[in-house]
């Protein structure tokens, strides 16, 4: 997935120094509106793989972020490529992680990601939204090159190199946003996610078959 803003980025961004000859995979490459690839294609790398979670255009290979070291290793890839996928990941720690740990030392990332005021989107879910700050703390262990925000629509943009002595920050700590429970957070539980559905389809089934002055007075009970 990549908007218009996500892929004048890439363009912006992704040089040839940075590309050519290089092991490049993309992690979420499912093409729904749009991709990097033809991108970086340009740029003449030597493997361009791309991996998701489900069959579908854009993808090489079915592998869960999750899976990613088990699979293909530490330090495998010089550039790795993350867009609008982040916030779908429930674990994100462990995601970022595996992310910063398939690249290699003098390698780049690029990630886009959604951040708050962004309406909710489940592919299948939707968990997180991050901002600037964010990005500068889960990233202060790697070279940050270029943070932006999303010009179009609110998000967040980075491009970051791995350095060569690199010892990985815990983020342990760190609290994000969450559109499930409508607050900053640590994690989200199950539970907060099976109880956001249950009102999300209470709402939307309201909306089709109450008066408006009902739907009103459920809306408020619901997201008390």
């Amino acid at each position: 997935m990549c908007n218009k803003a996500c892929i004048k980025f890439g363009i912006s961004h992704l040089e040839l120094i940075d590309i050519q000859g290089r092991k490049v995979i993309e992690v979420g490459s499912f093409d729904i509106n749009g991709s990097l690839r033809s991108v970086v294609n340009k740029l003449k790398p030597r493997i361009y793989l791309g991996v998701d979670i489900f069959e579908g255009p854009g993808v090489d290979e079915i592998c869960s972020v999750d899976d990613l070291v088990t699979r293909y290793g530490e330090e495998s890839f010089d550039v790795v490529i993350n867009t609008e996928m982040m916030e779908h990941v429930r674990d994100w720690r462990g995601a970022i992680s595996n992310l910063k740990k398939i690249l290699k030392p003098g390698g780049v990332i690029i990630l886009t990601t959604r951040s708050k005021g962004f309406p909710y989107h489940g592919y299948p879910f939707d968990f997180w939204r991050f901002e600037v700050e964010d990005m500068n703390t889960i990233f202060s262990d790697l070279s940050i090159e270029v943070i932006d925000k999303d010009p179009l629509s609110p998000g967040v943009f980075i491009k970051a190199c791995k350095p060569m002595s690199f010892s990985e920050k815990t983020l342990e700590e760190l609290n994000l946003y969450s559109i499930i429970r409508k607050k900053r957070c640590r994690n989200i539980s199950a539970f907060d996610n099976i109880l956001f559905r249950i009102k999300r389809m209470l709402r939307n089934l309201a909306s089709r078959v109450l008066p408006k002055q009902l739907k009103a007075i459920l809306k408020k009970v619901i997201e008390n």
